[in-house]
């Protein structure tokens, strides 16, 4: 089976949930997003994954969010996943990828579901 972890090593909700998808045996690949950016297609592939809307995963209380005015109603799907990707401090994490599917780890055992 072949796994990713969207990681952030800062995030301890991140790390815990690398932690715990290595206690169910699994080595996942590991991105560090702020380091390798996602891609446009790459994160749109994720929110459809996820059934989710840009602002559904974004961090809203980073400073990136108001600086950016990204609370502007009128921005569209598109838009906001430029920014998300301009600015991947944004994205909320970790998301892990397995099986075709995706989950937030928000709580970590989220991801069992997928796994």
């Amino acid at each position: 089976m072949s796994v990713k972890i969207y990681h952030n090593p800062r995030c301890g909700k991140s790390r815990q949930t690398l932690q715990l998808l290595k206690e169910q045996g699994i080595e996942p690949e590991v991105i560090e997003y702020l380091k390798t950016p996602l891609s446009i297609q790459e994160l749109d592939n994720i929110l459809r994954m996820l059934n989710m809307e840009p602002r559904d995963l974004m961090r809203k209380n980073e400073a990136e969010y108001k600086a950016n005015g990204l609370d502007d109603k009128s921005l569209d799907r598109q838009m906001l996943i430029k920014a998300m990707v301009s600015h991947p401090i944004l994205i909320e994490r970790p998301i892990v990828i397995a099986n075709g599917k995706a989950a937030i780890g928000r709580p970590p055992e989220a991801v069992l579901a997928i796994i």
